[in-house]
């Protein structure tokens, strides 16, 4: 994460944050497709991500608080990918720059949840941001707990 910034701007800090096209769309892949494995993210979007930028990139967005990183509990060398509140509020930003590029990119278009969501006005986006936090807080909690088991393990080992 960066100490020294260009600017005090919002924009310029939010752009310091997402400064390339890959974290948009890791967050893009989690939140709509719901893909939330590093295999998934990296063999099933489209765009045909490096592994080395998918590390890099969940890396530095666990960092900013974005995704939480969290053991899987149904395979113990599998690590699932969860969103953070901070990460669940990206939703109103990424359905509005959609809605921008389906206006002015050609040849663009919303598919999917996303043209759903679209469709569906503020009511549905509420409803899905609400699911959002249902499903990936429940992730968010068992890392918590996880942490709070292993520090109770070390202070009953210790003594």
């Amino acid at each position: 994460m960066r100490k020294d910034h260009r600017s005090e701007c919002v924009m310029n800090r939010m752009v310091e944050m997402f400064g390339d096209q890959w974290s948009l769309l890791v967050i893009r892949d989690i939140m709509f497709m719901n893909r939330r494995h590093f295999r998934e993210l990296l063999t099933e979007s489209q765009e045909r991500i490096a592994s080395n930028i998918l590390a890099d990139r969940l890396q530095m967005l666990v960092k900013q608080g974005i995704i939480v990183k969290s053991q899987d509990p149904s395979h113990k060398q599998k690590a699932i990918y969860s969103l953070t509140e901070k990460g669940i509020d990206l939703l109103p930003l990424l359905m509005e720059m959609s809605a921008w590029g389906q206006k002015h990119v050609p040849g663009s278009g919303l598919r999917g949840l996303a043209q759903t969501l679209e469709q569906g006005g503020p009511k549905l986006r509420a409803d899905f941001m609400a699911k959002l936090r249902e499903s990936h807080r429940l992730k968010s909690i068992a890392k918590k707990k996880a942490r709070r088991s292993l520090r109770k393990q070390a202070r009953t080992t210790s003594r």
